[in-house]
């Protein structure tokens, strides 16, 4: 009988490290973006949060075509390198440029600036981390197609993910003070991540290959994008995918961006405290990832991030408890890394496995496309994020300013503590939701051996 297949080999830990060094590269930058940049431009460059949440919002729009027309390229992709490895080696400098150029905003009126701020942002996020995040995750599904393989490379990439944020996010603020503690500081600032994140990226490239090959695939002519787009909105399981893809974003989103807020204005502590809170609640996060896989082998990815969104929901009702206390916001951050983290553990796996469900439903392989559509709704719905919060924050009074710390309204203050209460709430609730309607992990043996059988004699 004729083999038609290669599944790709048992990935060796260099390899896993390696791959996962790419994410902890790309959340260097992006978890800047999606943490302190808000901060920068209203309390460093002086932008009123309205403006910036407009911003953000629309270009998050123009971000989710982004994500669908690279997913079509990528799936036309041919070099010596592959479909998705080449772009990780062609983006990366572009990338690292791009996050330099978010913090040198000119010194003008504000209409320049927001023109600014909108052109170097979509630069940023919509081409250059489009380019090279999207590829990057498809890649996975492309160096194995063992179920197995792929959950652990799932954990150890979504245990190292967070590393790069940890450094983001808990030495900016400090290394900013040391540089200057002005617009300058912060340039000088992400130049330094963006170095770091660089030479991570060509380590990717340099150690992940694809190694899954698909006869049946590569003999079948190109597929029309409107057929492609059809195989992907009927498969079910992609639209549970994005929702919990989504759900991971908007959470980081959250408690990044209102997080620092927080600390400079609730506790009026705005050099350690905020740093020692995401470290706090990161390392969590990183160590229960790990400690995830023995328990997705156990019990199933998704009955193990179903039970992570339970602890994570009574975890953050605790905190309206007492949500004054820096104590009792460590304890709820805390919980809250604990219960996400075997969503964060689980859902780049779950990808994988929709891969192979839509291949076994529609007779079409799209592992580019899937993951791009995934990513849509993890920038759609960070934006919208960002947007309802730099909205509610703005609509609530808060004095933005260049100079040193604004005093803000009562109003603000109540928003920024009522934002950090309901927003991880009702990102547990929907997670508990979509979980609860999520069958895959019970069919996924039954499709592969049907997959395997039909590629046996060269079908899709």
């Amino acid at each position: 009988m004729k083999q038609s297949i290669t599944e790709g080999k048992k990935l060796s830990w260099g390899t896993r490290i390696s791959y996962a060094g790419g994410d902890v590269a790309c959340n260097v930058i992006f978890g800047m973006v999606g943490t302190l940049l808000t901060l920068f431009y209203t309390d460093y460059v002086g932008i009123n949060p309205a403006t910036i949440g407009m911003v953000m919002l629309i270009s998050r729009l123009f971000d989710g075509v982004s994500d669908l027309i690279m997913g079509m390229i990528v799936e036309r992709t041919n070099s010596k390198w592959g479909k998705s490895r080449p772009w990780i080696l062609w983006m990366s400098v572009p990338y690292a440029l791009s996050a330099v150029l978010l913090f040198t905003v000119p010194q003008s009126t504000p209409v320049v600036q927001a023109v600014y701020i909108f052109v170097t942002y979509n630069f940023c996020t919509t081409v250059c981390y489009t380019a090279i995040n999207l590829p990057y995750g498809s890649l996975s599904a492309m160096m194995t197609r063992i179920s197995a393989e792929r959950d652990i490379l799932s954990v150890v990439r979504m245990g190292m993910s967070p590393l790069g944020r940890i450094l983001a996010v808990t030495c900016t603020l400090p290394l900013v003070k040391f540089f200057g503690d002005d617009k300058a500081a912060w340039v000088k600032t992400m130049s330094v991540w963006a170095v770091f994140a660089l030479a991570l990226l060509m380590l990717c490239f340099v150690k992940c290959k694809e190694t899954v090959v698909i006869a049946a695939k590569n003999e079948r002519k190109k597929i029309s994008a409107k057929k492609g787009l059809a195989a992907l909105t009927t498969n079910q399981y992609f639209w549970a995918v994005l929702v919990l893809w989504m759900l991971q974003s908007v959470s980081f989103g959250i408690s990044g961006t209102i997080l620092p807020y927080y600390c400079k204005y609730i506790f009026h502590n705005d050099t350690w405290m905020y740093s020692a809170l995401y470290l706090t609640e990161t390392l969590v996060l990183v160590g229960c990832v790990f400690l995830c896989a023995p328990l997705i082998r156990r019990f199933g990815k998704r009955n193990t991030a179903l039970a992570g969104a339970v602890l994570a929901l009574i975890g953050q009702l605790a905190f309206f408890l007492n949500p004054y206390s820096f104590s009792w916001m460590a304890a709820s951050c805390v919980f809250r890394a604990v219960g996400l983290a075997p969503l964060n553990a689980a859902v780049f796996g779950m990808i994988g496995d929709v891969v192979e469900f839509g291949q076994w439903k529609t007779h079409i392989r799209q592992e580019s496309l899937i993951f791009a559509g995934g990513s849509i709704g993890t920038k759609v719905g960070a934006g919208m994020a960002s947007a309802a919060m730099t909205g509610l924050l703005s609509a609530a009074g808060y004095v933005s300013s260049s100079v040193g710390m604004a005093v803000q309204p009562e109003s603000a203050l109540n928003m920024i503590v009522t934002i950090y209460k309901f927003g991880p709430l009702i990102i547990a609730a929907a997670a508990i939701i979509t979980l609860a309607l999520y069958r895959l992990d019970k069919k996924y043996p039954a499709i592969m051996d049907e997959l395997m059988e039909r590629e046996s004699r060269g079908e899709l």
